[in-house]
Formats: C-alpha cells, sequence, structure tokens
C-alpha cells in the first residue's frame, strides 16, 4: 500500500441490490455482503463498497465525479442503457480522450472514459 494514497471508496445508494446488480452486468464487479446494509466490491480497480443511504450524488450537488476506463466507449454506452442507466451527458471528446456520464438505477452519477 501506498502512503497517502487513496485506498478505499465507500459510495452511497438508495437501493443496494440495484446498484449491485448494475455493476455486476455492465463492468463485471463482484460484491461481498456485510448486512443487509453495506457490501464491499471487488474488481472495481479500488476497493470499497456500497453502503445504504438516503441520498444519491451528483455533479450538480457539487459532488466528486467517479470515472470509470473502458476501452471500447460505445460498447460500454450501450451495456449502461442496457442494463437500466439513462446516459446524462452523451459521448463527447476532452484533452486526452473522450467520454459519458450516466446515473445507474439507484440514482447516482458516474462517468466513463477512453482514449
Amino acid at each position: 500500500m501506498e502512503h497517502h494514497s487513496i485506498n478505499y471508496l465507500e459510495i452511497p445508494t438508495t437501493d443496494i441490490g440495484r446498484s449491485k446488480a448494475f455493476f455486476n452486468t455492465v463492468f463485471g464487479w463482484r460484491f461481498e455482503d456485510y448486512g443487509p446494509q453495506y457490501s464491499c466490491f471487488i474488481d472495481a480497480g479500488i476497493t470499497g463498497g456500497f453502503y445504504q443511504a438516503e441520498v444519491s450524488f451528483n455533479l450538480e450537488k457539487g459532488c466528486p465525479l467517479i470515472v470509470l476506463y473502458s476501452k471500447d466507449l460505445e460498447q460500454t454506452q450501450a451495456a449502461v442503457k442496457a442494463a437500466g442507466g439513462t446516459i446524462s451527458t452523451d459521448i463527447f471528446s476532452f484533452p486526452g480522450g473522450r467520454r459519458f456520464h450516466f446515473i445507474e438505477p439507484a440514482g447516482n452519477e458516474y462517468a466513463v472514459w477512453s482514449e
């Protein structure tokens, strides 16, 4: 473990079951439950978990944006839609790549980028 590095990420969700199903289907994440109100995600690139909350997050609220990586942006965008996600910002270019934003079924906003 690297000193002062980001080590763990805890994400609020209004529906742990829906979030787990969505991220498993689209991104292949696995989960280990620690009771009904917390589930640790595995194979996500960083260790962390979903915890039951009454709030969701998005950029309008000034929340940090969690950005995932994809080798095939169009395929990932199609998978997000097929799994019940909503595209909040369609694919756009920025210096260094392209990305899109989406709202997962529990209401949280994420982004996916590619070169």
